[in-house]
């Protein structure tokens, strides 16, 4: 997964991190960050695709579901989008980046691979 990966790094600049998660918090895959800052992100972003989830629930015209979480920090920017059944792609990206770019990069990624970037439920710990 590395390479598609890649692709958004390459096409945004300041981008720092790119992660893929399961919906329930696994580092799926990575770029730009170690093992354990990707898995502290995942973690996280499984915290906020249900608090986002919860909002978008009182919605009476939605349908329920996190489609895209934008925050900003200091520092830079933080990026959470659905990607797929079961799951998420997470950016970190530095101050000065172009947002419209990102969300146009992250919903291009997720329209192409959209069916690649899924994972299925697990049960004990193993894929169900």
């Amino acid at each position: 997964m590395d390479w598609m990966l890649r692709d958004l790094m390459k096409s945004v600049p300041q981008t720092r991190h790119v992660v893929l998660l399961s919906s329930d918090g696994l580092c799926m895959a990575r770029l730009g960050a170690d093992e354990e800052t990707a898995d502290r992100l995942a973690a996280a972003c499984a915290g906020l695709q249900s608090l986002a989830g919860a909002i978008a629930a009182e919605l009476p015209e939605g349908d329920g579901r996190m489609r895209l979480v934008a925050i900003e920090v200091g520092g830079g920017f933080f990026y959470l989008m659905a990607a797929g059944v079961g799951a998420y792609l997470a950016v970190l990206a530095e101050d000065g980046v172009d947002a419209g770019l990102m969300g146009q990069c992250m919903r291009s990624l997720v329209a192409r691979l959209g069916e690649h970037l899924s994972s299925p439920p697990r049960v004990d710990g193993r894929t169900a």
